[in-house]
């Protein structure tokens, strides 16, 4: 086994029993119903407030969120993590957990996103275009992504490989939210995110990616046939899936995600 697999495999563990933890504290409550939901790191806004719009609907049940990299969101069923609903960036990672018979009924699709080139304020390296992330473009550009593995790296490499483009990032990260969250620090001169994460920010600035280079990854939200509340595991996906249809709240468009 590679370092990195046991890394990877090392980290899934500590996830899976922190959770455990945290759903046998939650079982301490007399009078509480506790929720566990799993989403992609890049919905943190609207999933909170659609947990919020859940937890006003029922009296004495708390929305517990667990935001990641989809495919460490993945792992984590796949290994036994005690959670409810699950909410992934791409549809091949929501696959391994349908296949493993681990999801209540079909996955549904709940929005799409599209890629875009985030930069500090100011674009300081007067990045254009996708071609100036490339290897050959002087080689001293500090450019952030997320791993291949992660929905967002793989759209990112979707995006170099339509535009001839070889990338040489300096770092890939496990999730969306640390490539944003390098940039805006300045760490880095861009990182190809999702168009959601730079909108309405004024710590990034935002390189459009033009449709004939773009690609677009798709959410898909399932009830987990583990959960141990499956009726409200249910009434919580059809909530998200109704919002990402535009019967809800919205909450999912005002974040900039459009309709699958």
């Amino acid at each position: 086994m590679s370092r990195t697999a046991a890394a990877h495999r090392r980290r899934a563990a500590v996830a899976v029993a922190g959770l455990a933890l945290t759903a046998a504290a939650a079982g301490c409550a007399d009078d509480e119903t506790t929720l566990t939901v799993l989403a992609a790191a890049s919905l943190r806004e609207p999933m909170e407030q659609l947990a919020a719009d859940l937890e006003a609907e029922h009296d004495g049940v708390e929305v517990r969120l667990s935001f990641a990299g989809s495919s460490e969101l993945a792992s984590q069923v796949l290994q036994g993590a005690p959670a409810d609903v699950l909410v992934t960036a791409d549809e091949p990672t929501m696959a391994r957990v349908a296949d493993a018979g681990l999801a209540d009924g079909a996955p549904e699709l709940v929005a799409t996103n599209r890629m875009t080139i985030a930069t500090p304020p100011g674009n300081p390296s007067e990045v254009e275009s996708v071609d100036d992330l490339g290897e050959d473009h002087g080689g001293d550009l500090d450019l952030v992504v997320c791993a291949p593995q992660v929905p967002c790296g793989a759209a990112a490499q979707r995006v170099a490989e339509t535009a001839g483009v070889t990338l040489a990032p300096v770092s890939e990260e496990s999730k969306v939210t640390d490539v944003v969250a390098k940039v805006a620090a300045g760490e880095a001169d861009a990182g190809i995110v999702y168009v959601t994460d730079t909108a309405g920010r004024d710590d990034l600035d935002a390189v459009e990616i033009p449709d004939r280079l773009n690609t677009t990854t798709a959410y898909p939200a399932a009830a987990l046939t583990g959960s141990a509340h499956p009726e409200l595991a249910r009434e919580m996906t059809d909530l998200v899936v109704a919002d990402g249809a535009g019967e809800g709240r919205g909450r999912l468009a005002a974040a900039g995600f459009e309709a699958p």
